[in-house]
C-alpha cells in the first residue's frame, strides 16, 4: 500500500436505514477513502471479525486494527451500536469508533457506563461535509497547525487518530506552560 492510498482512511460503516448508509458511503468514497457497509449491527460484527482476523494473520498479530474509523449508528436491529462496540472493543481495544446518534448525552453516557470509555459522537442529523471532517481529523490537524506543527510531515509518518490527539494534548500542554 502507497503512502498516499494510506492517508485515507478504511472505514466500516453500519446504519440501518438504506437511504442514509448509501449516501454516506457515497460521500466517504467521493473522498477516496474505502467503504464496507452493514445493515444491522450483526452484520457489522461479523464483517468486523472477518477483516480482524485476515489482518491478524497478514501482520502476525492479534492488535491488528482492520479499518481505521467503524461508524455505528447508535440504534440497529439485531445488536445495537453499544453491543458492537463492546464486541470489537473486545478484540481490538485500540480501534476507533464513532456513533451516529441523535441522543449525544445518553451516547456518552451509555459509552462510558458500557464500555468503559468516552468514544466519538456524531450528532444526527449531520451534515456529511462534518462526517468527513471528524474522520479526517481536519479539527485536530487545523489545532495543530496554530501550534506551528508541519502536519504535511505529520501525516507523512501516518500517524493513527490516538497518536494525533495524544500528540496535540501534549503540545497544548508544552504551549501552556510557555505562557
Amino acid at each position: 500500500m502507497s503512502l498516499i492510498q494510506r492517508l485515507y482512511s478504511n472505514i466500516l460503516v453500519a446504519e440501518d436505514e438504506y437511504d442514509i448508509l448509501v449516501s454516506y458511503k457515497e460521500a466517504l468514497e467521493l473522498t477516496n477513502h474505502p467503504v464496507t457497509t452493514a445493515q444491522d449491527g450483526e452484520e457489522c460484527f461479523k464483517i468486523y471479525l472477518k477483516e480482524f482476523k485476515k489482518t491478524s494473520a497478514k501482520k502476525g498479530t492479534t492488535q491488528a486494527s482492520p479499518f481505521d474509523v467503524v461508524l455505528l449508528d447508535y440504534n440497529m436491529p439485531k445488536k445495537n451500536g453499544i453491543e458492537v462496540a463492546k464486541e470489537i472493543l473486545a478484540l481490538d481495544p485500540h480501534q476507533r469508533i464513532i456513533f451516529a446518534s441523535g441522543y449525544i448525552e445518553g451516547t456518552i453516557a451509555d459509552s462510558i457506563k458500557k464500555l468503559g470509555k468516552i468514544v466519538e459522537v456524531i450528532k444526527k442529523p449531520f451534515a456529511l461535509s462534518s462526517l468527513i471532517d471528524l474522520i479526517e481529523d481536519k479539527e485536530l490537524y487545523a489545532e495543530l497547525e496554530k501550534l506551528n506543527v508541519s502536519v504535511r510531515n505529520l501525516k507523512g509518518i501516518d500517524p493513527t487518530h490516538e497518536q494525533v490527539k495524544s500528540y496535540l494534548e501534549i503540545l497544548k500542554m508544552l504551549h501552556q506552560g510557555r505562557n
